[in-house]
């Protein structure tokens, strides 16, 4: 009768309990009463990290009901007043809702939500406690032996879950105010004082890297479930909250098995810095006011974006310091100058941010969900290059895992650290001879390389030989198939695609990946390999290479077992692409794969992907590979049926294709006849003429 909780599916404070059915007996819903009491005090030996008195103060009621509800057992109830089982069942309902409560109070992944929402634990405390009290205060005592004496018991009890307030507590209530004050200072970005986050951190016991990534992934998941609601109340609370704790992660641990250990070379270098300017440095030589986005031009001298496009705008073509004429009007942004004026000015002078940085981004199609939020991942992204620049290894190490993690599903994290120039020193970081820095450097560039602006900074700081020199040398296995995933995303803009596929070593080492044992490598080097031959020019490469035969082979090897995986699925899309070209449809047929590309097909396990690869891959070689292939289709009798389950069932792509395939076979067919039938034709007029 006991409700267990399933804390991976249950929500925090959400307590779902469940009523006693009516038709348990008495004597089974005190048993069932009894072990769930016994269950709530054995949360006496755990740490509560908030609202401890609440906690302690219920546990000590309800253990103080146990010798009530033992009494009551003992004396063998058989027959009771209709009150007695309904005052049971509703205890039984409300000790369900205190175990509930008593364990997220006590979660190790749920410290700073619990705290956040005190007040409405607190309350929670109240009402099942008051709950408690009216159903004592309404039961029907019989049987229960010496009455007086349980009777007392019972009233003590009421009288203390009634008199008891159930407050949050003042630590509590301090600590709540502190991670406000925090959350404020973020979003008119400024960075908080790291003893506040300490001082955070040491309260709600948080002292390694790996608790405070738990309440990181608690609190993802909290915002999912959030998210899904029709209200979506705490979506905003709750990403400001992770972003503390991310920015928490990356800035108080030196590194992933560290205990609480705050960094200070980042202040205090910065500090240097920015003593060393004076006010008038950060002002725009034109408006005299403090510049909201720094920009230099080709004399060296930099204005605010605003001030210096009306200059041009009004037809301007000198520097407005020196008066020289201008050949190029470009802007490049002053990133380090656009840094130190947030950070330090607008702190030291209690200046205000420029508005425009104070709005919810919407960039990338992405809608950051908390103001809080956004200005801290760009306070850390600048953070964590300044480690990448200046860190030692060790730290160098941290801040390229740390950009690996942000950069693996937000969009505008990859944002903020591109503008923050993250990736010139992760690609620096290519050539360490740490296996696990190279490996997180190459990852987070990985992720970088799918920002579109993130392509651009690759390219023009010369990451394409560094990444192909990752694909070929890496340290670890994992590197290289970094360093082919990221060739894939690079692999999308033509003129990139161009440059991959003319490093000398950039086909050689995807083969040799494609060679290698791990899944992932072969799926990445295949996706590369893929995205490089929307290049003409790199088809020759790939034939050479020696591609086709071993694809064949994988292909012959993967599905002759009844393998039928993903690596079939992208070997035939790479053999469907190169088919497409004369060249490669004559590689094709000359590896032999024509047959199994048929039983493919016309197997009724195949996945709909491989059935659409392997018709456009049929069309292709019938197109190129004139009528000996027609003519080898043609006599294949299961083929026309799955063509024809395509043409009906398939996309729109792949119907087309069917049908276009099933054209060629028909005009084939009624030829082939027709030759037949004028052959026969001449040979009976012949033979009369002879006759």
């Amino acid at each position: 009768m006991i409700s267990k909780s399933n804390e991976f599916t249950r929500r925090i404070l959400h307590l779902p309990a469940i009523r006693p059915c009516e038709s348990v007996s008495l004597s089974t819903l005190l048993t069932s009463l009894i072990k769930l009491a016994h269950s709530i005090c054995s949360f006496k030996s755990k740490t509560f990290f908030t609202n401890k008195k609440n906690a302690t103060v219920s546990i000590n009621l309800i253990e103080t009901l146990i010798v009530f509800l033992e009494e009551i057992r003992n004396t063998n109830p058989t027959t009771s007043e209709p009150s007695t089982f309904l005052c049971l069942s509703e205890l039984h309902f409300v000790f369900q809702k205190v175990l509930f409560l008593l364990e997220d109070c006590s979660r190790a992944d749920a410290r700073l939500w619990m705290l956040m929402k005190s007040e409405k634990a607190s309350a929670h405390f109240r009402e099942l406690m008051r709950a408690t009290a009216i159903a004592l205060d309404v039961l029907d005592l019989v049987g229960g032996g010496d009455d007086d004496e349980v009777q007392e018991l019972v009233d003590l009890v009421k009288k203390q879950a009634l008199r008891a307030k159930f407050d949050v507590g003042k630590d509590d209530r301090r600590a709540v105010r502190t991670v406000l004050r925090i959350i404020d200072q973020f979003e008119w970005g400024i960075a908080p004082q790291s003893n506040d986050l300490k001082r955070v951190l040491g309260y709600l016991g948080i002292a390694t890297w790996n608790e405070c990534n738990d309440e990181v992934k608690l609190l993802e998941g909290e915002t999912e479930r959030e998210y899904e609601t029709s209200q979506k109340r705490d979506v905003q609370f709750l990403a400001s909250l992770k972003a503390f704790l991310i920015f928490c992660r990356c800035t108080v641990f030196v590194d992933t098995n560290d205990n609480l250990v705050v960094q200070q070379q980042f202040a205090g270098s910065d500090q240097t810095i920015a003593t060393s300017l004076k006010s008038d440095d950060f002002r725009c030589p034109i408006t005299l006011e403090i510049m909201a986005d720094p920009v230099t031009i080709s004399t060296g001298h930099t204005y605010d974006r605003s001030s210096i496009s009306k200059w041009f705008g009004s037809g301007n073509r000198t520097c407005p310091i020196t008066g020289e004429k201008l050949v190029c009007v470009d802007l490049v942004p002053n990133l380090a100058l656009k840094r130190l004026i947030k950070q330090f000015y607008c702190r030291g002078n209690g200046t205000a941010v420029a508005a425009h940085d104070l709005t919810i981004t919407k960039s990338c199609g992405v809608v950051i969900s908390s103001l809080a939020a956004e200005q801290a991942t760009k306070q850390l992204a600048n953070f964590l290059v300044f480690m990448l620049l200046s860190g030692t290894s060790d730290e160098r190490n941290k801040a390229a895992y740390e950009i690996r993690l942000l950069t693996k599903t937000s969009v505008f994290n990859r944002s903020c650290l591109v503008e923050a120039d993250a990736i010139p020193p992760l690609l620096s970081q290519l050539i360490s001879v740490n296996p696990a820095s190279q490996e997180n450097a190459m990852a987070g560039l990985l992720n970088l390389s799918k920002h579109s602006k993130g392509k651009k900074v690759i390219v023009e700081n010369g990451g394409l030989a560094r990444i192909v020199d990752t694909l070929n040398n890496g340290l670890k296995i994992e590197a290289r198939q970094h360093a082919a995933g990221a060739l894939f995303y690079l692999a999308s803009v033509e003129d990139y695609r161009k440059k991959i596929g003319r490093i000398t070593d950039t086909v050689p080492g995807l083969m040799g990946l494609l060679r290698g044992r791990t899944v992932s490598g072969k799926k990445n080097a295949l996706a590369a390999i893929l995205g490089l031959l929307m290049h003409p020019e790199n088809h020759w490469r790939v034939l050479s290479a020696g591609l086709v035969p071993y694809l064949v082979k994988n292909i012959l090897s993967e599905y002759s077992v009844e393998r039928e995986d993903d690596l079939v699925t992208d070997s035939l899309a790479v053999l469907a692409t190169l088919a497409e070209k004369l060249d490669g449809a004559m590689a094709v047929l000359s590896a032999g794969v024509l047959p199994v590309i048929l039983d493919i097909i016309t197997s009724a396990s195949k996945s709909r992907a491989a059935g659409e690869y392997c018709v456009s891959l049929l069309l292709s070689l019938c197109v190129n590979g004139g009528a000996d292939v027609v003519r080898l289709l043609v006599r294949n009798s299961p083929l026309m049926a799955a063509l024809y389950s395509l043409l009906a069932d398939g996309s729109t792509r792949s119907s087309k294709k069917a049908g276009s395939l099933i054209g060629i076979l028909h005009a084939f067919n009624e030829k082939s006849r027709f030759s037949s039938s004028s052959a026969a034709a001449i040979g009976q007029e012949q033979f009369v003429r002879v006759w």
